[in-house]
C-alpha cells in the first residue's frame, strides 16, 4: 500500500522547475494579493491596490535579473517553454513598461469612475500572457499567451462604459481581434498538419526537409503573419487602433501601444526564425510590401490628425513599419535591429502618452490646439513631450536616432537591391514623421495660449516618476549603447 501511494505521490508531483517560473508566479501572486485587498474594501476604490500591483510587477523582475546571472538555458515541457537570453530581455522589458502604465494609471483611475480592483487585475493578467508569450516556442503556448494577453486587454479596453466611444473601442477591438485569432489558428492549424507537431523548431525542421506541398506551406506562412499583423497594426490589418486608441483610458492606450504591440512582434519573430527558416521566398516579400505600406500609410493619415492621441495611434503604425523593416531583408542584423527597436520605442512612446496625460489634466482636451501656449505655463512638460516627439522622429542624440540606425544598418548588412530601397523608404518615412511631430511642437512653443489661463499644470507624484523613467531611458539610448546590447543578447534564434 505504501509502496502504491509513494508512487501515486511521484506522479502527481512533478519536477518543475519553480526558478524558471519565478516571474509568472510573482505576478500571479500580485493578482491574488490585489484581490484579496480590493474584497476588504470593495464599495469604493482602495489607494493600496496600485502600490500592490506596482510592487508585484518590480517584484516579477527579482527571478528575471536573477536567471539571467544564472546563465543557463532551461527548456521545459520537451522544449515547449524556453527561458534564455532571449526570453528574459523581453520579458524585462514587458514588466518595465507594465510598472510605467501602473504609475501612469494611478490617478487617472483613482479619480475617475472606474473600479480600481478589476482594472489592475485585468492589466496583471495581460502582463502574464506577455511573460508567457516570451518564452513560448509551441503553437499551442504561443496562442494561449496570446489569448491570456489579449482577453483582458479587450476589456481594458472599453473600461469607459459609459462613454460611447469607449464602448466602441471595446466592442470593435473584440471583434476584431476574434477574427485574427481565427485566421491565426487556422494558419497553426495548417502547420500541424504538415509537421504533425506544435513544436516551433519541429515545424522548421519538417518545412526545412520538404514536408507538405509548396502551397499549403505558403498559405499557412500567410495566416500566420496576418495573424500577429492584426497585433502590431500592421497595414491594412490598422484599421482597429486609431478608434481603439483615442476611446480606451489614455494609460490603456499606452499600454496597447507599447506592451502588446511589442508581444505580438515578440510571437512573430519566433514563428518566423524558429518555424520558417529556409523560406524568405515567402517571408522577406511578405514583410517588404508589410512594412513599406504600413510606415507610409500611417504617416500619411498622421498628417491629417488633430488629435495628439490619435496622432499617436497612427504615428504607433508607422512605428510598426519601421519594426517590420529588418524583417524584409535577409541580413544577420534583422533580429538585432528589431529588439532594439521595441526596447527603445518603449521607453519614448510610453513616455509621450504619460506627457500627454499630465497636461490633459488641465486642458481636459487632447485636441493639438489645446497645447497651445503650453511653453507659457508647464515649460518642463513642453521640454519632456518635445523630446519624446523628436526621439520618436528620429533627432540625434535622442534614443529614436539609434533605433532608426539599427534598421538602416541591417538594410545596408543585406546588401540587395530591395535592402536600399527600404533604406530609401524609411529615410523618406522619417522626413514625413518630423513634420507631424514638429507640428505638436510648434503648437506648444510658439502658439499663444487658447483661453488665457495660465495657471500651472500639477503633475502628481507617480505620473511624475513615470516622466522621469521614461526621459531618462530615452536619453540613455541614445548616447550608449545599451539598447544594442540588449538587442545582441537577444539574437540567439540566429545560432539555431
Amino acid at each position: 500500500m505504501l509502496a502504491v501511494l509513494a508512487q501515486v505521490s511521484d506522479f502527481v508531483v512533478p519536477d518543475i522547475d519553480f526558478h524558471a517560473f519565478g516571474p509568472e508566479l510573482a505576478l500571479v501572486g500580485a493578482l491574488v494579493a490585489v484581490l484579496v485587498v480590493d474584497l476588504l474594501k470593495p464599495d469604493g476604490n482602495n489607494p493600496f491596490l496600485s502600490s500592490i500591483a506596482g510592487l508585484g510587477v518590480l517584484g516579477a523582475l527579482i527571478p528575471v535579473i536573477t536567471l539571467a546571472t544564472d546563465g543557463a538555458d532551461r527548456f521545459l515541457f520537451d522544449g515547449a517553454y524556453v527561458v534564455d537570453n532571449f526570453s528574459l530581455v523581453l520579458k524585462a522589458l514587458f514588466l518595465v513598461s507594465g510598472y510605467v502604465v501602473i504609475l501612469m494609471s494611478t490617478n487617472y483611475i483613482a479619480e475617475g469612475d472606474y473600479a480600481e480592483g478589476e482594472y489592475y487585475v485585468l492589466l496583471l493578467s495581460s502582463l502574464i500572457g506577455m511573460i508567457l508569450m516570451a518564452s513560448a516556442r509551441d503553437l499551442i503556448t504561443v496562442f494561449i499567451a496570446l489569448e491570456l494577453l489579449s482577453i483582458p486587454a479587450y476589456m481594458l479596453a472599453g473600461w469607459r462604459k459609459r462613454d460611447l466611444i469607449g464602448n466602441e473601442a471595446g466592442v470593435k477591438y473584440y471583434l476584431m481581434g476574434v477574427f485574427a485569432s481565427a485566421v491565426l489558428l487556422y494558419g497553426m492549424s495548417l502547420l500541424f498538419g504538415v509537421a504533425g507537431d506544435t513544436r516551433l523548431t519541429e515545424i522548421g525542421q519538417a518545412i526545412a526537409g520538404g514536408a507538405g506541398e509548396t502551397a499549403l506551406i505558403t498559405l499557412a506562412i500567410v495566416f500566420v503573419v496576418v495573424g500577429f499583423a492584426f497585433k502590431v497594426s500592421a497595414v491594412p490589418f490598422h484599421t482597429w487602433a486609431p478608434d481603439v486608441y483615442e476611446g480606451a483610458p489614455t494609460p490603456i492606450t499606452a499600454f496597447l501601444a507599447v506592451a502588446s504591440k511589442a508581444a505580438g512582434f515578440v510571437a512573430l519573430l519566433q514563428v518566423i526564425y524558429l518555424a520558417f527558416p529556409g523560406r524568405d521566398d515567402i517571408i522577406q516579400p511578405l514583410m517588404w510590401v508589410l512594412a513599406a505600406a504600413t510606415m507610409t500609410i500611417g504617416n500619411l493619415i498622421a498628417l491629417r490628425q488633430t488629435n495628439v492621441v490619435r496622432l499617436l495611434a497612427y504615428s504607433g503604425v508607422a512605428q510598426a513599419g519601421f519594426i517590420l523593416a529588418p524583417l524584409s531583408v535577409a541580413s544577420e542584423l534583422s533580429l538585432q535591429a528589431v529588439i532594439t527597436y521595441l526596447v527603445i520605442y518603449a521607453a519614448m512612446n510610453l513616455g509621450a502618452f504619460a506627457a500627454v496625460i499630465g497636461i490633459a489634466r488641465k486642458t481636459r482636451s487632447a485636441e493639438i490646439t489645446s497645447f497651445g501656449g503650453l511653453f507659457e505655463y508647464a515649460p518642463g512638460l513642453t521640454v519632456i513631450l518635445s523630446l519624446f516627439l523628436f526621439s520618436l522622429a528620429g533627432i540625434p542624440p535622442l534614443g529614436g536616432w539609434l533605433a532608426k540606425f539599427v534598421v538602416f544598418r541591417a538594410l545596408a548588412d543585406a546588401n540587395t537591391a530591395s535592402g536600399y530601397v527600404m533604406g530609401a523608404i524609411v529615410a523618406v518615412n522619417s522626413v514625413i514623421a518630423l513634420y507631424y511631430y514638429a507640428n505638436v511642437a510648434r503648437e506648444m512653443w510658439m502658439k499663444p495660449v487658447p483661453d488665457g489661463d495660465r495657471s500651472p499644470v500639477v503633475v502628481p507624484f507617480s505620473i511624475g516618476a513615470a516622466l522621469a523613467l521614461t526621459v531618462v531611458a530615452t536619453m540613455a539610448f541614445g548616447v550608449s549603447d545599451l539598447a544594442t546590447r540588449l538587442g545582441d543578447q537577444a539574437t540567439f534564434l540566429l545560432a539555431l
